[in-house]
């Protein structure tokens, strides 16, 4: 069986077809450069970056169906951005939940109204919908992630693992269109990898276009390629061409380096538009032009942060970010990742002038710097004499046993306790009931 090459198809120049009807809150791929949707690095911050320099469109990260489905939908009043929370399994039986709440997804309904694309990380048509109908009416959008090759995805049945299901992943399609787009008027789409043959792949694309989606996105690397891999564009026009058949638009994802390189690729393949994972990490200016028009780190990072301290976002993933947007030969590199809140941020990078009031009170709202609170830590319970507790409360029981004995002993009117018990009570934390009975 031949494989996956990066030789052009010769495929015949397909007559004109009418594009497949946008519905009336959706949006047309077609001509757009979009940011790609990334794990961290498509977060609201970086989203807002991208859609200040230029960019048509943003997709968010993939968000999983199950993480959706059952948080709650709220406008923080702060900041005026739509979260979905929810308060982690883990917390549902604390009292202080109400302040442990995950934002699942976060989104600016202003900055973001008719450019933001949702994408969905789903194994299952009906919980596809499930989660879709929480976000739909806020979104221009709903995008099926079957293109993610990490295992925390494939493992359950969804992104690259799709491509090995394609019923599954019709289906999928096919219920949010039924469901989705009459009740919120926003278009479906798909986002897919290669397959190892260029037939294969056909196969598959053909089956998609027909399923009523408004865009299909093709990352043209295999499932097991990764990022450093060039990326193949052998069956680019192909796709191309099977896409504009069924009037269905066609984005090209992989090694897109700014929009001057889209007008490039249109002409050469065909495609509608294209989309930029990578590059656009490290400089959001990508959206402008091409090269002369790509703007210094000092002046990215500028507006960066303040998208990020406006939203609220979660220190961890800014500094993610700008490590990813400072060149790591700057002096200032290494510092910010010692930072551990904004105000060090700014001052690490002289913004203390125009932003120090702006990081006082981000870091006031996420509790760091000054307003750290340090969170209450359970007692430790000495594991070593829990197990000597409990090998003594066997050997009770056995005694007891054996001299017909029911019941716990008793002395003074006094039930016996275990070591743990007792030192566990005077901090008030709770003991294992299988501890032993012992005196003390």
């Amino acid at each position: 069986m031949a494989t996956t090459t990066d030789t052009p198809e010769a495929v015949a120049p397909t007559t004109t077809v009418t594009p497949v009807p946008i519905p009336p809150r959706g949006v047309d791929y077609r001509g757009k450069l979009v940011l790609a949707p990334m794990v961290r690095s498509g977060e609201l911050p970086c989203r807002l970056l991208a859609l200040h320099y230029g960019a048509d469109l943003v997709w968010g990260p993939e968000t999983v169906d199950y993480s959706l489905i059952g948080t709650t939908r709220r406008i923080n009043p702060r900041t005026g951005m739509i979260e979905w929370t929810r308060v982690p399994s883990n917390h549902l039986h604390s009292p202080s939940s109400s302040q442990q709440e995950s934002i699942i997804y976060r989104l600016d309904p202003r900055r973001e109204a008719g450019r933001l694309i949702f994408q969905i990380g789903t194994a299952d048509p009906s919980r596809a919908v499930a989660a879709a109908r929480l976000v739909a009416a806020d979104v221009s959008g709903i995008d099926v992630n079957a293109g993610c090759p990490k295992p925390f995805s494939t493992s359950g049945g969804m992104g690259a693992a799709l491509l090995q299901t394609p019923d599954k992943l019709v289906a999928i399609l096919e219920a949010l269109v039924k469901e989705i787009v009459p009740e919120f008027k926003i278009g479906i789409s798909v986002k897919i990898r290669l397959l190892e043959t260029p037939q294969e792949t056909e196969v598959l694309v053909r089956r998609l276009v027909k399923t009523g989606i408004t865009g299909l996105t093709i990352h043209c690397r295999t499932t097991p390629m990764r990022p450093r891999e060039r990326a193949l564009r052998g069956q680019l026009r192909m796709i191309a061409n099977v896409c504009h058949e069924a009037g269905v638009a066609c984005l090209v994802n992989g090694d897109v380096e700014n929009r001057e390189h889209m007008a490039t690729l249109i002409k050469e393949y065909g495609v509608d538009g294209a989309m930029i994972a990578t590059a656009a990490e490290k400089n959001s200016s990508v959206f402008l032009g091409g090269q002369k028009e790509m703007v210094n780190w000092r002046e990215l990072v500028r507006n960066y942060l303040r998208f990020a301290m406006e939203a609220e976002n979660k220190l961890s993933n800014t500094k993610f970010s700008l490590t990813q947007m400072v060149p790591g030969k700057e002096a200032e590199y290494k510092l910010l990742c010692s930072c551990k809140n904004y105000t060090a941020l700014i001052t690490t990078l002289k913004f203390e002038e125009e932003m120090g009031e702006l990081a006082e009170k981000a870091d006031e709202v996420l509790k760091l710097g000054k307003w750290f609170v340090a969170p209450e830590k359970a007692p430790k319970v000495n594991k070593r004499q829990l197990q000597k507790d409990q090998k003594i409360k066997e050997e009770s029981k056995k005694r007891k046993r054996e001299e017909g004995e029911d019941g716990e002993e008793e002395e003074g009117g006094m039930m016996k306790k275990t070591v743990a018990e007792v030192m566990a009570e005077a901090v008030g934390a709770e003991v294992p009931a299988a501890t032993a009975a012992v005196s003390v």
